[in-house]
Parts: C-alpha cells; structure tokens; sequence
C-alpha cells in the first residue's frame, strides 16, 4: 500500500514537473509568436513601399505610341 503511495508521488511529481516544463515551452512559444508577427508586418509592409516605388516607375516610361511620336 506504502509503495502505491511513493508511485503515485512519483508520478504527480513528474506531472508537475511536466507541467511546468510545458508553460515555460508555451510562454517561449508566444514570445517568438509575437515577435515573428512583428517580423511579418514590417516585412509586408517594405513589400508595399517596394511595390509602390515600382509602380510609381512603371507611370514613368512612356507608352509606346509615345516613343514613336518622339523618333519623329
């Protein structure tokens, strides 16, 4: 009856310890979650300043018909 008791002991000891290991596992997780989210704004929006500066070159060129009008 003794020994049940310790196993069970034992086993709620480990459970805690498991318990434990796995909050500090999800608190790591979330900060690289945020930090990974931040990463990702920031990074969508140097994709829409690049897109932007793009397109605002491509208004530049002239059209075709331009070009020729200008060879004349």
């Amino acid at each position: 009856m003794i020994s049940d008791f310790h196993t069970l002991s034992d086993k709620i000891g480990q459970l805690a310890a498991l318990t434990q290991s796995l909050r500090s596992e999800n608190a790591e997780l979330r900060l690289r979650a945020t930090a990974l989210t931040a990463e990702n704004a920031e990074l969508a929006r140097r994709m829409q300043e690049a897109h932007d500066r793009v397109a605002a070159l491509i208004e530049q060129i002239p059209a075709p018909e331009e070009q020729k009008e200008e060879a004349v």
